[in-house]
């Protein structure tokens, strides 16, 4: 029996409006709780690269898309009862894909394409439920204004935002440290059974009210003629709108965690901003406004583009406060207008179609477009110009005109200005020359430079990853074997290398090519195994440094993720087993867990040393080393080699574990103040791992 809102009590309207807030929060919870989930679940399977999360974001953008096209068509073809019991249907339906944890078989092969194999793990495991996680907004706040219980439904967006913003902020700092990653599935997966039965009740009581006759009189055609009917200029505002946050989003997070660390938080933080941005300015107009934040937004971009310039070198705390100030004025921008422009409740869905489709395609253009269309991480330049271009649009308009209210002519000269822009950068594709060489892939961006070095009085060639050199040559013949940077004899691996089992044949492996550098220690009896994720490296290395062709030892380089190749590897086979894997100057936390710790033991004779690059600007991983060597039975020593830095050296810091204490004791030191003292010590795991405690 059908029910007019006038006849129910107050009690009533707030019972199925609080079952409606409960939906939608927790739809809004678990739509943004499972990305965090998900993307540290599979981060070890996949080499711990920040191109992992941009991944993820691009498959759950796009069914976030998918999901508000779902409700949209829902809404506009089928009936109030044929929507709510298809909804109810599919979400019946997926309660068979539970629990969401991957099975171990979804590891990538050594020769896996990341990011498909990635693309089609996500959807095989989480597409349904997140697909109709994505429509519960939108449907719910549909059948909610249809049914006439409230008249503004655009508040239960910001509801949403909220319970997004909570699942966020709660992961990193509860969630994570609570429990595993395969508790974290479970528990999901148990409050996404509730939501299954929470959705489709609020569906069905919305089917038991109709509008007042109060309200239908208020439907007339006078009514509806005075409508707004959104035009085809009003659809591109709002995907443009949504497309500028989204792109910055995720350069803003690639930025980031290229330059300090692929961990949870570095991931989190700018989606919460992003969200927080989205609750202020659909909570009230009173948050946002217009010139005064586009001016602090000018301000941000030279800030940002001083940052980028700066990189690695600038404090981890401002580059931080930087990129997630600015990404927070761009948000606030970008959405006030886009609440600015909302239309009428009979468009709600189709409005936030649009903008998922423009959240989908900034998603797109920097996980898919960009490293196709640039050699180097340029989408945070493109993201600056191509919102500095539409803010300069906003800011010289009345206080509420809108994008769509430009003429012609200035429309073509805002767009000329931006493709012009655009091809300019998109020309740096090709840019590469002798000097110079640069290529960018799933893993990041290398290039190898050239630069005259005046003590050597000889040019030598550096690889970069990102912005931290992986290696250098000196191309002058006498030097040019001559171990530079890290890997000199003063540093710790080269006093491993130098003094362990010199005179006896040895088999040494090492996780992280880079430039070849440590094969200048190969002599002719050793057996060599390089293990490097990255396709890229292993060619730079062969074409552009000399290093491997010149070993006497014999060489051997395995692709794909070391730590899962090393699972294959036989026991007992490595007298020497070095970890030089770093991603930029982020750290492979997947490779300093307890898990992998037990597949180096294996590997390691029972006199061998496992050597570690812990070298870093922002972090102190000598506690992690030492926690390492604790849970494996083993002994530790960090060497430092800053007080006798030799000729083409960097400071660098390694961490040498063994089982034989005689064996580093056999480790000639060039002084002894080159040994650090570790007071505390760290044990991470494949579940639970807290980059905090490490930050210097």
């Amino acid at each position: 029996m059908n029910h007019t809102v006038a006849n129910q009590s107050p009690l009533q309207r707030l019972a199925i409006v609080s079952i409606y807030a409960l939906a939608v929060f927790l739809g809004a919870f678990l739509l943004f709780q499972v990305q965090p989930i998900m993307g540290k679940y599979i981060l070890p399977w996949f080499g711990g690269s920040p191109g992992v999360w941009t991944t993820c974001m691009l498959v759950f953008q796009s069914l976030l898309c998918a999901g508000y096209a779902y409700a949209h068509f829902l809404t506009k073809y089928a009936t109030r009862r044929g929507q709510v019991f298809f909804h109810a249907t599919l979400l019946l339906a997926s309660l068979f894909l539970l629990p969401i944890n991957p099975s171990p078989e979804w590891k990538p092969s050594g020769n896996a394409a990341p990011i498909f194999w990635i693309i089609t793990l996500l959807l095989v495991n989480v597409g349904l439920p997140y697909f109709l996680l994505s429509a519960t907004g939108p449907l719910l706040q549909a059948w909610i204004a249809r049914s006439g219980i409230i008249s503004q439904p655009y508040r239960l967006y910001a509801l949403s935002n909220v319970g997004s913003l909570l699942a966020l902020v709660t992961y990193p700092f509860l969630i994570e440290t609570w429990l595993s990653s395969g508790q974290q599935a479970i528990t999901w997966s148990l409050l996404f059974s509730a939501f299954a039965i929470v959705c489709p009740l609020a569906g069905l009581l919305s089917l038991r009210h109709r509008i007042t006759d109060n309200t239908a009189a208020n439907n007339t055609p006078c009514k509806e003629a005075s409508i707004i009917q959104p035009s085809v200029l009003h659809f591109c505002h709002w995907f443009l709108l949504a497309f500028l946050p989204s792109m910055m989003l995720l350069a803003v997070t690639n930025q980031v965690c290229l330059d300090i660390a692929v961990i949870p938080f570095l991931w989190i933080a700018p989606l919460c901003i992003y969200l927080l941005s989205f609750i202020l300015c659909f909570e009230s107009h009173r948050w946002y406004y217009r010139r005064p934040y586009i001016a602090l937004s000018f301000l941000s971009f030279l800030g940002m583009l001083y940052a980028i310039s700066e990189g690695p070198e600038l404090n981890y705390l401002v580059q931080i406060g930087i990129y997630f100030g600015g990404l927070f004025l761009v948000c606030m921008v970008c959405h006030g207008e886009l609440v600015h422009m909302k239309p009428e409740p009979k468009f709600l869905t189709s409005f936030y179609m649009t903008m998922s489709i423009g959240g989908a395609a900034g998603g797109l253009f920097v996980g898919v477009a960009a490293p196709f269309m640039f050699n180097e991480f340029l989408e945070l330049q493109v993201g600056i110009i191509l919102c500095g271009v539409t803010m300069v649009a906003l800011y010289f308009m009345r206080h509420r005109g809108s994008l769509v209210e430009l003429s012609p002519k200035r429309q073509f000269f805002y767009t000329f200005c931006t493709i012009v822009t655009l091809i300019a950068l998109i020309a740096n594709r090709n840019n590469n020359t002798p000097d110079s060489f640069s290529v960018r892939n799933f893993y990041g961006v290398l290039r190898v430079n050239s630069q005259f070095d005046k003590a050597a009085e000889s040019s030598q060639k550096l690889l970069l990853h990102g912005r931290i050199v992986h290696g250098s040559q000196f191309e002058k013949p006498e030097i040019a074997q001559e171990p530079t940077t890290y890997y000199t004899q003063d540093a710790g691996v080269g006093l491993a290398l130098s003094d362990h089992k010199p005179n006896t044949p040895r088999t040494i492996g090492v996780v992280g090519l880079g430039a070849g550098t440590l094969a200048v220690y190969g002599k002719p009896q050793d057996h060599w195994k390089f293990y490097e994720i990255n396709p890229d490296v292993i060619r730079i290395a062969q074409e552009h440094f000399t290093y491997l062709s010149n070993c006497p030892a014999e060489l051997e380089i395995l692709p794909g993720d070391a730590r899962l190749t090393l699972a294959n590897e036989k026991e007992d086979q490595f007298d020497i087993l070095v970890l030089d894997a770093f991603s930029g100057d982020a750290i492979p936390i997947h490779l300093l867990t307890t898990e992998a710790m037990d597949i180096y033991r294996s590997c390691l004779k029972k006199d061998g040393i496992l050597v570690i690059h812990i070298t870093n600007q922002y972090f102190d991983l000598a506690p992690v080393a030492h926690g390492l060597a604790e849970y494996s039975g083993f002994q530790a020593r960090v060497i430092d080699n800053f007080e006798n830095l030799r000729p083409f050296a960097n400071r660098s810091v390694w961490a040498l574990l063994s089982p034989s204490p005689s064996t580093l004791e056999a480790i000639h030191l060039i002084d002894p103040k080159q040994t650090v003292p570790v007071s505390k010590k760290s044990i991470w795991t494949d579940d639970r791992s807290n980059l905090f405690e490490a930050l210097r």
